[in-house]
Formats: C-alpha cells, structure tokens, sequence
C-alpha cells in the first residue's frame, strides 16, 4: 500500500484529505466535545484533520509515511497559523518514532484498512502504549474491501486486534464522505483504553 499511496499523492489523488467528517467535528466542537489535550492523528496525509484540531487547542502529533503529503501538511500548518508536530513515520512502527504516551485522543480517518494483517496487529501493538488511561480511539474504516483495500474492519476484529487494553464503545455507519467509502460501507469505530 505504501507504494500505491505515494502514486496518489504524486498525481494529486487524494479525496480522502478533502474531507472535514462530521463525527470528528463533534468530537472536537460538539455539545459533548472532548476538552483539548494531546491527539494523534495516525495517517495524517495533507494534515486536513491535524490542522483543524490544532486549531481548536490541541497539541497535536501526525504520523504520515508519504513524505510528499508531509511536506504539503507542514506547510499548510504554517499557512494556517497552526504548529502540528509531523513525524514522517510508519503507523505500523510507531515505537520507532520516540514518540510520548498520554495521547488522550487518536483519531484514524482511514488508515488502519489499508494494512495488511500483520501490519494491523503491529499497529494496534504501537498504539496502545502511546494512549492513556481512558483515551478515545476514533477510527474511520471501510468495513468491506474495495481494491486496493485488502479487507474490510470488523467490530469483532477490533476486539481481537486491541484485546484486553481497550474496550470497542460503539459502532456506526459514516454520515457522509467519499464515493469510495460509500461503496465500502464506511464506519467510525470509538474504542476507549482501559
């Protein structure tokens, strides 16, 4: 996948970034918003969703592989008036990145889906340390496969990936979004570590 990503942020391919999801919104902004902490935004591609919680008073990490998307994040932060801490880094190797624990928030639109399984338990292994106690996961996944997506996510695979540190919340369909994650049946997921 990483290879096929790195093409899509050459041509300019990625619809994913334009999208300002409402359930992100509502975590951020809503009647029952999270107070601003520390949040990982795990794939941050062109830093859409980094940028805007920044801007909303979190102290924000993102983690993207393709380093072309990183520079275009870093500057639109800079743009923005923002400061948004990019690491250039694998979601799958997170330990690798010297990153600190006590993200209270890590937010996921549409990464994890596009692992392989063993890169989804690695990633789930790298995660898990870098959140507090009581730390809200929101991920955004496709829940069926949708080339070049290998497979769709499972309530019942996250709970097998995560297993007995955190504790799967709730489940729902995507409000809106992409034509692809209409076809592959997006959900947000919200898991909260014990």
């Amino acid at each position: 996948m990483g290879l096929m990503y790195r093409l899509m942020y050459a041509v300019g391919f990625a619809p994913w970034d334009r999208q300002m999801p409402a359930e992100l919104k509502a975590v951020i902004e809503g009647p029952d918003a999270l107070p601003p902490a520390r949040a990982l935004d795990l794939g941050s591609g062109l830093g859409t969703k980094a940028i805007y919680m920044a801007a909303h008073g979190w102290d924000v990490t993102g983690v993207e592989a393709v380093p072309r998307a990183l520079r275009e994040a870093q500057r639109r932060a800079k743009a923005a008036g923002v400061r948004v801490d990019f690491r250039l880094g694998d979601v799958t190797r997170l330990s690798n990145l010297g990153l600190e624990p006590s993200y209270s928030l890590l937010h996921d639109f549409g990464c994890y889906h596009g692992l392989k399984s063993d890169e989804r338990a690695r990633y789930a292994e790298g995660v898990t340390p870098l959140a507090a106690p009581g730390a809200s996961l929101y991920m955004m996944e496709f829940t069926h496969a949708l080339p070049p997506i290998p497979s769709g996510v499972s309530e019942s695979e996250l709970r097998e990936r995560f297993g007995q540190a955190w504790d799967l919340l709730w489940s729902k369909p995507s409000e809106s979004g992409t034509p692809a994650m209409m076809r592959a049946s997006a959900a947000w997921f919200c898991l909260k570590k014990r």
